[in-house]
């Protein structure tokens, strides 16, 4: 086997953009994955001819001149994404207490759409959208620009989310609304950092984008550009071992017995699983101790719906439902109420937008809910697994009939996915949907740094930096700075 200058951990986005940047700078990369296919939650997957997403449902900051676009023109794959805009005047709908809201595109948009519904509060919508702004530009690599030291991003990863809004309203129903989408970053008032919040929804408000048939296209393309500059993908290639000499990692040993070596590691999977590959004194008990005792975020259950032909009108927007009289389900987590929320979203068929192809409905669920199956064989775990599902799945499909009558009877046949299938999919530990909590309360400790002590070992993925497409767009872009150089990163993606 040859010597690559990078061996990196993973075939998900972080992975894959850390070997398309890379490879494209001229070095020779190799990516292992220990599935079969490629792309992590970018994969999709198919159901009576139906094409489902599984991880990434819409993003933002697609359009051109917006930060995403400019990285993925970068990299080089901008140009041949199919991509479709949601609804301008609504991308997100929020029903709350009985009445449905609308998230504009466009920041004035924004504040005059909301201020239909709450006319007494246009200032403080306003100086909401000031606020979100003012969070951004104190984000260096959000802004295509190298990180000097000079920002305040750390201050905003220490204020949480829930005295963010209540210092810009006192109106308890607005504070919600404004939070209707946290579903997105698994929000919890008392801890999430108002960062994740605004740049998140900084990005869907710039512009809201829907993947055309299915995210797994952002994969594939970027696995055609790491081979055409000469990168190297294994599939069915599961790193059991990370073997330190002489004070670095000088290969990685496969469950097959393979030996791959490197110059350099990155890893693009949970980092409490990375930290299981290595048996070295270089990182301390103390770094294992912290990594492994994290939190992580929350589980869901999701329906994959296939619907009957022209039978439900297809919804340019996403819609959020909530049953309680506040939108932050998870402190407020209860199982007799369950669910307390869902996320209804559709696809239309190709060629057209006039109905429907396919519906997902996902709600939290709680990995302790479906434990005693977690020992089964995958595909095999019985009857009463299935079942457990099946009930599940007729309960969330009742919560959207109430909402939109008729749905039931278009539905053709429906999928489902519960926390085991996430753990499965994403290898963490207990099928998180974003990986390790960002607490604004203990800020430092619950951020991950792309450095290790191990001199060539670097991290990569959703835990490192933010979440999400754009986040972890940054955090790969952060990432290979390690290795390339942030100003002359940063200028090529600027000027690309």
């Amino acid at each position: 086997m040859p010597k690559y200058d990078v061996v990196i951990i993973g075939s998900g986005l972080g992975g894959l953009l850390c070997g398309n940047i890379l490879s494209k700078e001229g070095m020779n990369v190799c990516i292992l994955e220990k599935q079969n296919q490629f792309g992590g939650n970018l994969q999709t997957f198919k159901r009576d001819g139906k094409t489902f997403d599984t991880g990434i449902h819409y993003v933002g900051g697609l359009g051109k001149g917006q930060n995403l676009h400019q990285y993925l023109k970068y990299v080089g794959i901008i140009d041949d994404l199919k991509i479709q805009q949601l609804d301008q005047n609504a991308f997100d709908k929020i029903n709350f207490e009985g009445k449905t809201y609308s998230y504009a595109q466009g920041f004035d948009n924004f504040i005059d759409t909301l201020a239909t519904d709450f006319p007494n509060e246009r200032e403080a919508l306003k100086e909401y959208v000031k606020k979100i702004k003012e969070i951004c530009n104190e984000f260096p690599l959000f802004n295509i620009r190298p990180n000097l030291g000079l920002d305040n991003e750390e201050m905003y990863f220490e204020e949480s989310v829930g005295s963010f809004l209540q210092s810009i309203t006192k109106n308890k129903t607005l504070q919600n609304v404004l939070a209707g989408n946290n579903m997105l970053y698994a929000g919890d008032p008392f801890k999430t950092p108002v960062a994740l919040h605004a740049l998140i929804t900084y990005s869907l408000i710039e512009g809201a984008y829907r993947f055309e048939n299915g995210s797994q296209q952002f994969a594939d393309l970027l696995i055609e550009t790491i081979q055409n500059n000469g990168g190297t993908l294994m599939n069915n290639s599961e790193v059991q071992e990370l073997k330190v000499t002489d004070r670095k990692i000088e290969s990685a040993v496969l469950s097959n017995g393979k030996i791959i070596e490197a110059d350099n590691f990155i890893s693009a999977i949970h980092p409490s699983v990375t930290l299981d590959m290595t048996d070295t004194k270089l990182l301390r008990k103390s770094y294992r101790s912290r990594i492994n005792d994290l939190e992580e975020t929350i589980s869901v259950f999701t329906v994959y719906i296939s619907l009957k032909p022209d039978s439900f009108p297809y919804l340019n927007h996403n819609y959020y439902h909530f049953n309680e009289d506040n939108v932050w389900s998870i402190p407020n987590y209860n199982l007799e109420k369950w669910p307390q929320e869902y996320l209804f979203f559709t696809l239309p068929k190709a060629n057209s937008t006039k109905y429907a192809e396919t519906a997902t409905v996902i709600t939290y669920m709680k990995y302790d809910e479906v434990k005693q199956w977690e020992n089964s064989q995958v595909g095999n775990r019985g009857k009463d697994y299935e079942e457990f599902k099946r009930q599940k799945a007729e309960i969330l499909i009742d919560q959207v009939e109430k909402q939109y009558p008729g749905f039931k009877a278009s539905i053709n046949n429906y999928y489902t996915s519960s926390p085991l299938t996430m753990k499965n999919y994403t290898g963490t530990k207990n099928g998180s949907m974003y990986g390790i909590v960002h607490d604004s309360n203990d800020a430092l400790r619950t951020r991950i740094s792309p450095k290790t002590k191990i001199p060539n070992l670097l991290l990569s993925g959703q835990n490192v930096n933010i979440h999400g497409v754009l986040g972890v767009t940054i955090g790969s872009v952060l990432t290979c700075t390690e290795l390339l150089g942030m100003e002359y990163l940063l200028e090529k993606i600027k000027n690309a």
